[in-house]
């Protein structure tokens, strides 16, 4: 991945969001999730070539900085305000791509600002009931510990539901030192509930893409269920044999899908 910046939006509370930038063509904005910040991307040259990717660092990990009182309401404004700062820059709309909790966000981000032009979701997050209670304390006393290799696994075996290869898979990734260092910031994603407000995935104007693995857990199969049945304009796309990152482990094919949709 070839980048510039990064560039630094100022989110409403204050907090600096680092946005990494690399091609070409009409902006495309990533999204990520959790245990993650942009590095985690394999897609990016993949996408580079007809569209100018922009990659943000969620807050509180990579080149963001963090804000006072942390709440998915916080990086939901983080989104639109990078959203309407490349719109702006490009002079057209944006096409957003976000996974797992990044997916959650996007979704709430694009019924909040006429400047999305397409959506895609992989798997977006939303999670009525968190992990029990103490899973979350074991989190977050790996995390004040310092153990955070121990954070990740947990969340993968116990959260995600990962099996083994896909773990060891990941953990063959340059971005895995990236997915260790944003520790500290999971506890803090699995404590609260991400739901959404009455009406709001109705309020989504811009076509979508919903991306589903065919393997993945039941509770992510039932968030894709939730979303297409209550976004006005979406198409659902199961990755048979998948589960929650296939654009890590088949980057090509997952690429030639979202290009496909934003190509149309």
């Amino acid at each position: 991945m070839s980048e510039s910046g990064p560039r630094q939006v100022h989110a409403p509370d204050g907090a600096r969001i680092a946005v990494w930038s690399s091609g070409s063509g009409p902006p495309l904005l990533l999204v990520h999730g959790t245990m993650s910040d942009h590095r985690r991307w394999r897609i990016t040259d993949l996408l580079a070539g007809d569209r100018t990717v922009h990659a943000m660092d969620r807050r509180g990990r990579g080149g963001s900085t963090d804000g006072p009182r942390w709440a998915p309401e916080r990086e939901v404004e983080d989104v639109v305000a990078v959203v309407d700062d490349l719109a702006a820059e490009a002079a057209q709309p944006v096409d957003v791509l976000g996974h797992s909790l990044g997916g959650y966000l996007a979704l709430r981000a694009a019924a909040r600002t006429p400047h999305v032009r397409r959506l895609v979701l992989y798997e977006p997050a939303l999670v009525e009931h968190p992990p029990p209670a103490d899973v979350v304390a074991r989190l977050q006393v790996a995390s004040d510990e310092g153990r955070y290799v121990d954070v990740v696994d947990l969340m993968m075996r116990e959260v995600l539901h990962m099996p083994d290869d896909e773990i060891a898979a990941l953990r063959d990734q340059p971005s895995w030192a990236a997915r260790v260092a944003s520790a500290p910031t999971v506890p803090r994603e699995e404590s609260v509930p991400l739901v959404l407000a009455p009406g709001e995935a109705a309020a989504v104007t811009a076509p979508t893409l919903l991306i589903r693995g065919g393997d993945s857990p039941a509770f992510l199969q039932d968030a894709v269920r939730t979303v297409a049945e209550s976004v006005p304009d979406c198409e659902v796309v199961a990755l048979e044999g998948h589960r929650h990152v296939a654009d890590q482990t088949d980057p090509e094919m997952f690429a030639a899908v979202v290009r496909d949709f934003l190509l149309r």
